[in-house]
């Protein structure tokens, strides 16, 4: 009875888990809002300080935390040691200077409103660290966690992980507790983590590894998700056994495969476990967020969330800018880390049951914490639409104005660009270069590689870069939008030129329809179709038929463009597809006379 009775509660719950965060995410996300403040609005509602549909939210927090371990070990898995080496600076430097400035600045301000100076460290030091479960999806989701910006984020990260263990030291230290006093001493915590990150980085090289080649021989993929699930719980489970920190140890596990062969494998195959009990933990951080107690204290909680937000903003911004940051970076990363992190609950509960503070003030600094990362999400939007947090001070970048003329010029320099462009300079030709990604700038200028900042589809900034003398423009950005409507002005500004277009799909192609550009180039179309020849040869087709099938392909698929081009819409021609159902249109067979290229 007991055991049925749990079940249907767990599976009562989670329907009710799932669909408040589904009710919540869905509209927060479509306002640009961020998923995380979806979920705390979920798990507030449903929980027992809401309207009390599920209860038990410390409970799951602790199972969810889980998610944070996997957040970690990933984000482990993309940092090669070399790279963890290169950042080592802002690490030891950038991050240590901000961990104790805002610690110690934070706790001076709760110091003044009347707690005592060791609970005052107790409170102000944990209010220091961000949270890595906000911060790392958000940067991954925009696609700037390796750039400049994402890579010094994640370096103050890295840190305040690593800061949980003096800081767990310095609470137990203060202590009033005195079961606390009979614990082992700080140096004792400092030995035990060299000593686990040792055994972590010898298992992972002497047992992990040896143990995924075995794997790979048997190619099943269940293989794979166990052994991923078993490294990270078991690296945070040799973590959590030493009182230390279980997001470093995860984090420790994935440097350790961040050069294994089957890195792809493992981090396609935890990303869902990730992405579902990340969610779950901030559900369950909305849960015991005490709503009674912040209409008890609304004045408080709110001007301390504020000062929070303002002071470690402030205080990271200045700390950036005095080690070479520019001003929109600072002031970028400020907005972003200005939040409290997820790991103030555990150091909060430490100090409650440590006699420093007192479990109201636990629950009050939890608020606190909760409601600074409201903000994030908010102070983001803003920062964007002032173009602060950009990859680099785009104001310093240089734009086409000092390019010398070329023969060609080509905008994008992305992995399409970059071939067309070694393409063109492998012949002598000269090329100007032009994007509007500054991180993408940056990599390029590390590679001796000039490219100029700027919207290469403005015709003033084309001018600039004397396009007016190119006998080639090549547009090779990725943006579906480019249409007929958007390069006929380019076209009739710069007649001379023979104007080049990357297509990123069909629509594409019929959305520029009309243009009288040179050249359309779907960007995966002549690859695709190399690769199933490659297919066909190896299933042991003859040379004669692959031949004949690629030719009756391409004309059949230059027929149905036509026909989907003259009709408006992709549905025009469906049953002229090799293999479809519809066996009243036959492949168009090729004729001398007719081109079969992919132009539009």
């Amino acid at each position: 009875m007991d055991e049925t009775s749990g079940i249907e509660i767990l599976l009562s719950d989670g329907v009710i888990l799932l669909a408040a965060a589904l009710a919540c995410v869905i509209p927060f996300r479509r306002l640009g809002l961020g998923a995380v403040l979806g979920y705390l609005v979920a798990g507030a509602a449903v929980g027992p300080f809401g309207f009390g549909l599920v209860g038990g939210g410390a409970g799951k927090m602790a199972i969810a935390e889980i998610g944070i371990v996997l957040l970690l070990f990933l984000v482990g898995l993309e940092l090669h040691p070399s790279r963890l080496w290169r950042l080592k600076r802002d690490i030891f430097g950038l991050g240590v200077a901000q961990v104790v400035l805002c610690g110690l600045a934070l706790s001076a301000v709760i110091l003044l409103t009347g707690f005592t100076w060791g609970a005052a460290l107790a409170l102000g030091l944990p209010l220091a660290l961000s949270s890595t479960a906000q911060v790392l999806p958000m940067l991954k989701s925009s696609g700037r966690i390796n750039s400049p910006f994402g890579e010094r984020a994640f370096s103050i990260l890295l840190l305040q992980d690593l800061a949980i263990v003096p800081l767990i030291t310095i609470i137990a230290s203060l202590s009033r507790d005195p079961a606390a006093a009979s614990g082992p001493p700080g140096w004792m915590a400092v030995l035990q983590t060299l000593g686990a990150i040792a055994g972590l980085v010898l298992a992972g090289r002497f047992v992990l590894r040896p143990l995924l080649r075995l794997v790979g021989r048997f190619g099943e993929r269940e293989l794979f998700v166990a052994v991923g699930l078993f490294t990270v719980l078991a690296a945070a489970a040799l973590m959590h056994a030493l009182h230390l920190s279980t997001a470093l140890g995860a984090f420790i596990a994935g440097v350790m495969l961040a050069d294994s062969p089957y890195r792809h494998e493992i981090e396609s195959d935890v990303e869902p476990f990730r992405t579902i009990l990340l969610g779950l933990f901030f559900v369950a951080v909305g849960m015991v967020l005490d709503i009674g107690v912040i209409l008890a204290h609304p004045l408080f909680i709110l001007s301390m969330a504020l000062v929070l937000v303002a002071v470690k903003a402030g205080i990271i911004a200045l700390v950036c800018r005095l080690f070479g940051v520019s001003w929109p970076q600072s002031l970028g990363l400020g907005m972003l880390l200005s939040q409290g992190g997820e790991f103030g609950f555990v150091l909060f509960s430490q100090a409650s049951a440590g006699l420093l503070i007192a479990p109201e003030a636990a629950t009050m600094f939890s608020a606190i914490v909760t409601l600074s990362m409201v903000t994030t999400p908010f102070l983001m939007i803003f920062a964007r639409r002032l173009e602060f947090a950009r990859t680099a001070d785009v104001a310093a970048l240089a734009g086409p104005d000092d390019a010398p003329p070329s023969r060609a010029i080509v905008v994008g320099y992305g992995r399409f660009g970059q071939t067309v462009a070694q393409l063109l300079q492998g012949t002598g030709c000269g090329v100007t270069l032009i994007d509007m990604k500054p991180a993408q700038i940056e990599i390029s200028r590390k590679f001796d590689t000039k490219v100029y900042y700027g919207d290469g589809t403005r015709l003033d900034l084309l001018r600039r870069a004397d396009a007016d003398q190119a006998n080639v423009i090549a547009f090779c950005m990725d943006d579906p939008s480019f249409d007929a409507a958007t390069v006929q002005p380019i076209l009739e500004a710069f007649p001379q030129a023979a104007v080049f277009v990357r297509a990123f799909d069909r629509r594409q192609l019929i959305a520029l329809e009309g243009a009288e550009v040179f050249g359309v180039t779907r960007e995966v179309f002549e690859s695709a179709i190399l690769m199933g020849l490659d297919v066909l040869a190896t299933l042991g087709v003859a040379e004669e038929d692959i031949r004949d099938t690629e030719t009756r392909y391409r004309a059949n698929d230059k027929a149905r463009l036509d026909r989907q081009i003259a009709e408006g819409s992709l549905m025009a021609a469906k049953g002229m597809n090799f293999g479809a159902r519809s066996t009243s249109v036959r492949p168009v067979p090729a004729t001398v006379d007719e081109p079969v290229g992919d132009n539009a």
